[in-house]
C-alpha cells in the first residue's frame, strides 16, 4: 500500500508554457460603474442618429397633395355630421369647401365657332385629283408655268401639260396674268403645291363631247391622217380615232383615203380604255335612219327568221320585228305568220341611232287579238288606213321623250 498525499494535486506543476486559469473578481462598485458608462454610450448613439437623420424636403406637388388630403379630411368630418336628407342630395363640393375649385369646362372659355371653322377652311387643301379649277399665270419658267389657284402655294403645270401636241411658241402663248381652267392631276406635295394640266382638261372635255355625240347618233367628218394593217387613223377633237377596214364602204384600196375626209358614225366610245372606233358603214345606216319616223309604215322583205323574231330589209338597213311585237294572239311557231323572202308591212316602233337599230311592230295593225294569224292578207291590205289610227299613240310617245 502506498501512502496517499492529499496535497499531491496542489504540488503538480503545469507542463509546458500553459498558465493556470485566473478568476476575475468584480465588485459591486465596479458593476455600477459599467452600467453608468453603458447608458451614457446609448444616449450618445441616439444623439448621433438624430444628428444624421436626413431632412425631408417638400416640393410644391407634395404640399398640394397634403393640402388636398386635409381638405378631404374636413369633408369626411362634415359628412359624419350630415343628416340622411343631406346625404341624398347631389354633391356640391363648393358648398362643403369654399376653397374647392372644379375644373373649367369648354363653354367657360371664349370659344368662337365661326372663327374656328374659318381657320379650318383656310388650311383646307385646294385641288383634289380630278378637280377642275380656275387660276392665273403668275410665273413662266423654261420647263413650265406657275398658276395662282387660291391656295397657300401656286399650282405647277409642266410644259408638256400646257396643251395638245408640241408647243413651239411657249412664252408667247402664255403670258403673265392669263386666266385659264386646268385639271388637277396630282395632289399637294410637302410644300402644298399641286400639279395641274390644261392638256388633261382638253382631253376630258373631248371624251365628254364624243360620248354625247355617240349617244345622240350624230355623224362627224374626219380627216384621215394615217393607216395601219387594220384600218385608218384620224383625229377627233384631239383624240385618236380608228376606222377598221371592215367598216369602210370600200376597204380594198384603203391606203388611198389618207388626206381625205370621210363621214363616219361612232361605233365604240370608251374613255377608260381610250378606245374610239368609227364606222363609215354605220354612218350610211344612220343617214337612212334619220329619214325615218316613229309610227311610219314601211314595206320590206323578210331577210331571216330567228327564234326571237324576223329581220326585215328596209333598203340598206334592217329592222327587227320581235316576237313580242308580232301579234296579240298566241302562236306556236314564228313561221306560222311569215316566211323568208315574203314582203310584209310593219310600223316603225323604235329608232336607236346610237346602236343603229330599228324596231318594227305588226301587232298594232290588228283590230282584234290574233287577227294577223287568222286573216293576214286583210291586215296587210288595210295596213295604210290602220297605221293612221296609231299615229296619235306614237306622237304621244315622242312628246314623252
Amino acid at each position: 500500500m502506498g501512502v496517499s498525499n492529499k496535497n499531491a494535486q496542489d504540488n503538480i506543476e503545469p507542463k509546458g508554457n500553459k498558465k493556470p486559469l485566473q478568476v476575475l473578481h468584480i465588485s459591486k462598485k465596479d458593476t455600477q460603474k459599467i452600467d453608468i458608462e453603458h447608458s451614457n454610450s446609448q444616449e450618445e448613439i441616439k444623439k448621433e442618429d438624430i444628428a444624421i437623420k436626413p431632412q425631408i424636403i417638400k416640393n410644391d406637388s407634395v404640399k398640394k397633395i397634403e393640402e388636398n388630403y386635409e381638405n378631404t379630411k374636413d369633408f369626411d368630418i362634415s359628412l359624419q355630421n350630415s343628416t340622411q336628407q343631406d346625404l341624398n342630395r347631389p354633391l356640391n363640393f363648393s358648398e362643403q369647401n369654399p376653397d374647392f375649385h372644379s375644373e373649367r369646362t369648354v363653354d367657360e372659355f371664349d370659344f368662337d365657332e365661326s372663327a374656328f371653322l374659318e381657320a379650318l377652311n383656310a388650311n383646307e387643301p385646294i385641288g383634289a385629283t380630278g378637280e377642275t379649277i380656275s387660276g392665273k399665270v403668275i410665273a413662266i419658267e423654261s420647263d413650265g408655268l406657275y398658276i395662282d389657284i387660291g391656295g397657300k402655294a401656286p399650282g405647277y403645270m409642266p410644259k408638256k401639260e400646257c396643251g395638245l401636241g408640241v408647243i413651239t411658241n411657249f412664252k408667247e402663248k402664255f403670258s403673265i396674268g392669263l386666266e385659264m381652267e386646268v385639271l388637277v392631276i396630282k395632289e399637294q406635295n410637302a410644300d402644298g403645291m399641286v400639279t395641274v394640266s390644261a392638256r388633261a382638261l382638253i382631253l376630258r372635255q373631248s371624251w365628254e363631247k364624243v360620248s354625247s355625240s355617240a349617244k345622240n347618233g350624230e355623224l362627224i367628218n374626219v380627216l384621215i391622217n394615217g393607216f395601219n394593217r387594220g384600218g385608218l387613223t384620224c383625229d377627233v377633237d384631239g383624240l385618236r380615232g380608228f376606222i377598221p377596214r371592215s367598216q369602210l364602204e370600200d376597204g380594198q384600196d384603203y391606203q388611198s383615203f389618207v388626206g381625205k375626209t370621210l363621214k363616219v358614225a361612232f361605233l365604240e366610245v370608251n374613255p377608260e380604255s381610250r378606245k374610239l372606233v368609227l364606222s363609215e358603214k354605220k354612218a350610211s345606216l344612220v343617214s337612212k335612219l334619220t329619214s325615218l319616223e316613229l309610227g311610219q309604215l314601211i314595206e320590206g322583205e323578210v331577210l331571216a327568221v330567228k327564234p326571237y323574231g324576223f329581220f326585215i330589209d328596209l333598203g340598206g338597213a334592217s329592222g327587227l320585228l320581235h316576237q313580242s311585237s308580232l301579234t296579240n294572239g298566241s302562236i306556236r311557231s314564228l313561221r306560222e305568220v311569215f316566211r323568208e323572202g315574203e314582203m310584209i308591212k310593219a310600223l316603225i316602233s323604235e329608232i336607236d341611232l346610237e346602236k343603229g337599230r330599228i324596231g318594227l311592230n305588226t301587232a298594232l295593225l290588228e283590230n282584234s287579238a290574233g287577227e294577223l294569224i287568222i286573216d293576214k292578207q286583210k291586215v296587210m291590205q288595210e295596213a295604210t288606213e290602220r297605221a293612221l289610227k296609231t299615229k296619235a299613240l306614237f306622237d304621244k310617245k315622242e312628246q314623252d321623250k
